[in-house]
């Protein structure tokens, strides 16, 4: 959940792509001259189900990938990928074709304030058709496109959910400024929300909200704003974007083998960068030079990163006091924003899907806060997958401590498309889920 500039830095960690980690994927490849051929969209069999997209790396540059309900995912320029075009037509395992599963996508500018953003609505047709219910993506922080460029919406409406999908303001289609202003975001959430309900009118019966990454602090700002009936969040934070620096370097000090003691010194530093950042570079100058003068022999202070501690330790003072720090971008980010107040006003049942092993959102915190909501009686389930990371992507653990990224974890894309629907069908691959009160 970065805070880094995407512009410069292509990092796709908010919804679980992650390209960069994964150079298995771009190995082996061939020329992808598949999706010309077979064609973009949903398609499935008696076993399988899948969505194929182009996904854009960089300004005016896309990839063929392919994503299926079950987790598989890849490039479909990777020799190995389990997808593949034979005769005009995709096929699967053991060779058996698939068919297009049909939808009606609706493009629309609507406003919100005085920008105008771009949006499409993603219904099921024919057999999967009229949905039970709308949902509206609410994006992460990445500065690229959603409409188009996401295999959410796909694989949703593959399982028989309605999809608003929208353009984050400064970007794609959308008039304004990139920010990562939660309330101004939820501004726009509650905009895309009134586009999604007047096109989709009398085509469902529940609505909703999904927040992924960064959405898991702005969806829950919009929940009442809509009169959402559910929310959904994945890979999101019950923290404070100033805690979130904070956990992650403890993480990291922690799978470097380091115990309490430097945990605790750590914290010191941790003050030190999150009152200068939650400033927004305006005081704390005097503090963080007396922390960095404590602990310069300590090799452990090298090693940190998080969202913004590094480039705040590595940055001169001169350049602090200019607002600059490496790659990180301030945006407008509400630092010291409560979520648990958020949550506390909101009564509708909610998801949430947590990474037990995040290295960009770790879900420690965020467990144990939901699980104080859910002893106060808020009817809150959350669904803890073992051996993922952040967007849900499971992993191998190397010798050397790195770590190999696989799939996303199996169970996932149909729990969350169940939960929307009000389906109840466990197992959920190798989900530990905790069920809070239920209300009528």
């Amino acid at each position: 959940m970065s805070f880094k500039i995407f512009r410069r830095l292509p990092l796709f960690l908010r919804f679980g792509l992650i390209l960069p980690l994964f150079p298995a994927l771009l190995a082996s490849a061939h020329p992808p001259q598949a999706t010309a051929s077979c064609g973009n969209g949903i398609y499935a069999n008696e076993r399988e189900t899948v969505a194929v997209y182009d996904r854009e790396i960089e300004p005016g540059e896309r990839i063929p990938y392919y994503v299926f309900v079950d987790g598989r995912r890849g490039a479909l320029s990777n020799s190995e990928a389990a997808l593949r075009c034979v005769s005009r037509r995709w096929q699967a395992a053991l060779d058996l074709e698939l068919e297009q599963i049909q939808t009606v996508e609706t493009d629309t500018v609507f406003r919100s304030g005085e920008l105008n953003l771009a949006g499409r609505l993603i219904e099921p047709a024919g057999e999967r058709g009229p949905a039970r219910s709308l949902v509206v993506f609410v994006h992460g922080s990445e500065s690229t496109p959603t409409v188009g460029n996401s295999y959410y919406p796909l694989l949703l409406a593959a399982q028989g959910v309605s999809v608003f999908v929208y353009d984050k303001r400064g970007t794609g289609q959308s008039e304004g400024e990139y920010t990562q202003n939660f309330e101004i975001l939820a501004g726009d959430v509650v905009a895309a929300s009134a586009e999604a309900r007047r096109l989709a009118q009398g085509r469902y019966e529940r609505f909703g909200l999904f927040g992924g990454s960064q959405g898991g602090w702005v969806a829950p700002l919009a929940a009442n704003r809509v009169s959402a009936q559910f929310l959904v969040i994945g890979f999101g934070l019950v923290l404070a974007p100033v805690e979130e620096d904070a956990e992650q370097v403890y993480d990291e000090l922690r799978r470097a083998g380091y115990g309490d003691a430097v945990l605790a010194d750590a914290r010191d530093v941790t003050r030190a960068t999150g009152e200068i950042v939650a400033s927004h570079f305006t005081h704390g100058f005097g503090a963080l030079a007396e922390v960095k003068e404590r602990y310069s022999g300590e090799a452990w202070l090298q090693l940190i990163e998080g969202e913004f501690t590094g480039d705040v330790l590595r940055a001169s003072e001169a350049d602090l006091r200019r607002g600059i720090a490496g790659e990180f971008e301030d945006s407008e980010v509400l630092w010291r924003h409560d979520p648990m107040a958020v949550l506390r006003a909101i009564d509708v049942p909610q998801l949430w899907v947590i990474a037990a092993n995040d290295t960009a959102a770790p879900g420690l915190v965020t467990h144990q806060r939901l699980s104080i909501l859910q002893a106060e009686g808020f009817p809150i389930t959350t669904a803890l997958y073992p051996d993922t990371d952040h967007g849900m992507v499971e992993f191998e653990r190397l010798p050397d401590g790195s770590r190999r990224y696989t799939q996303f974890t199996e169970g996932y894309f149909r729990l969350i498309a169940d939960y929307m629907q009000d389906i109840r069908s466990p197992p959920y691959g190798r989900a530990d889920i905790q069920t809070g009160p239920i209300t009528e």
